[in-house]
């Protein structure tokens, strides 16, 4: 049965935190906002408190935990490595343990694990795009506006296919003999919003010769309601996905979202036994290409004459598990790209899961200086392996009036494959 830790099962890393404030400098939201509170020393010591009783759990203490994007960015900088996204994720669970999820956090609990309903609400967003979007000028990287609750009037989203990705396609594509099975685990965001990227991802490995098995009863990874404090919600949404998974002979599980990748890879194998093969099967798309030999086969290419400048942003969830140099190599090899390195790639976008709908205008705060690395590098587009970050991404350039596009690295992949 899969079990998330509680709070007080983190004790013994909240004790290694010594308070040196060297995540000041790291965290994204501390940087936005300059309080105590959001930066990973000051959620430690409220997160010890907690559990020693010496604070309750007052409007304070909950807008500090809530100020979080567990980015993980404060992890990678601790000298003595304090899980503090994972620490916060708990109180969380422990804040909606005792005093129920958020309104929003209840709807994001029950569409997620309600697969019939997610497709049906997507689908009928879809139908009626028309009329709940509003258009955009010509020259914003999204055409539409979606007017929601708890989202903001002034953000922009992708649209949302009336044809979700996983029902145009069947579940078995027979490839060649002697090559590996690969489950495709297409995540919300492909599945929903960016289909396109779900055929380039299907090019790619069509092109390898590779059998693809893209199971039709998989679920959400489960990283919004970790995100949320719906700790229930995660636990069954990765038991649902064992059980659906679990049907399938595969070599690999491969990913081009890197929130599916961290949930799957991470949070999974942390839950019980039961999920220890996630821990190695679980595969990045660009980890499994290059490790194809697709960087090898991109570079024999001629240059294309006119080629587009782009850069690379380094999604959160990737980036924390050491994986970085992967989709740069095949980003380098494309013969229509010129690669830029920006300033700070590394640096969160300001999405965080649900963090940009509770704190949009802190989101836009960090999403500003994205925008603003991006329009610095010269770059025409700006490419990432993980469907929020475009989304985020696109929206902060949008709000610079900045004219470059926020693109999957896949989208560029599928324009160089024959």
């Amino acid at each position: 049965m899969a079990k998330l830790k509680k709070l007080e099962e983190f004790r013994e890393e909240i004790d290694q935190c010594v308070k040196c404030g060297a995540c000041r400098a790291h965290c994204p939201a501390f940087g936005a906002v300059k309080h105590e509170g959001r930066v990973a020393r000051g959620k430690i010591a409220l997160a010890d408190a907690l559990l020693d009783g010496e604070v309750e759990m007052e409007d304070r203490f909950l807008l500090d935990m809530s100020q979080c994007l567990l980015c993980g960015s404060c992890y990678a900088q601790c000298p003595n490595k304090v899980p503090t996204e994972e620490i916060v994720a708990a109180t969380r669970r422990e804040i909606a343990a005792q005093k129920g999820l958020s309104t929003f956090g209840k709807g994001v609990a029950t569409v997620l694990k309600n697969q019939g309903l997610m497709d049906l609400l997507a689908k009928s967003g879809g139908r009626l795009s028309s009329l709940l979007f509003k258009k955009l000028p010509d020259n914003s990287g999204l055409r539409l506006r979606f007017p929601a609750p708890f989202i903001s009037a002034d953000r922009t989203l992708p649209n949302i296919t009336a044809k979700p990705f996983r029902d145009r396609h069947p579940e078995f594509i027979k490839g060649e003999a002697g090559q590996p099975t690969v489950l495709f685990f297409t995540g919300c965001g492909i599945n929903y919003m960016y289909p396109q990227v779900g055929e380039a991802m299907l090019k790619a490995l069509t092109f390898l010769g590779v059998t693809i098995i893209i199971p039709k009863g998989q679920a959400c990874c489960g990283l919004p309601a970790v995100s949320a404090g719906a700790g229930e919600a995660v636990e069954g949404l990765a038991e649902q996905n064992l059980a659906e998974l679990g049907k399938h002979c595969c070599d690999y599980i491969v990913t081009a979202c890197a929130s599916c990748n961290a949930g799957l890879g991470k949070i999974y194998p942390e839950l019980g036994e039961e999920f220890a093969d996630y821990r190695t099967k679980v595969k990045d798309i660009f980890v499994f290409l290059v490790e194809m030999g697709l960087a090898e086969k991109l570079n024999a290419l001629p240059k294309a004459a006119q080629r587009k400048k782009v850069t690379y942003h380094d999604p959160c969830h990737l980036r924390t598990r050491g994986i970085t140099k992967e989709p740069r190599q095949i980003l380098k090899a494309l013969p229509q790209v010129d690669y830029v390195e920006m300033e700070s790639a590394g640096n969160c976008c300001g999405l965080g899961g649900t963090y940009s709908v509770y704190h949009y205008d802190t989101a836009k705060q960090i999403g500003a200086k994205k925008a603003n690395f991006i329009a610095a590098s010269g770059a025409e587009l700006v490419a990432t392996d993980c469907p929020g970050c475009i989304m985020q991404l696109q929206d902060s350039i949008n709000h610079a009036a900045g004219e470059q596009r926020a693109l999957h690295i896949l989208d560029l992949l599928a324009e160089a494959l024959p």
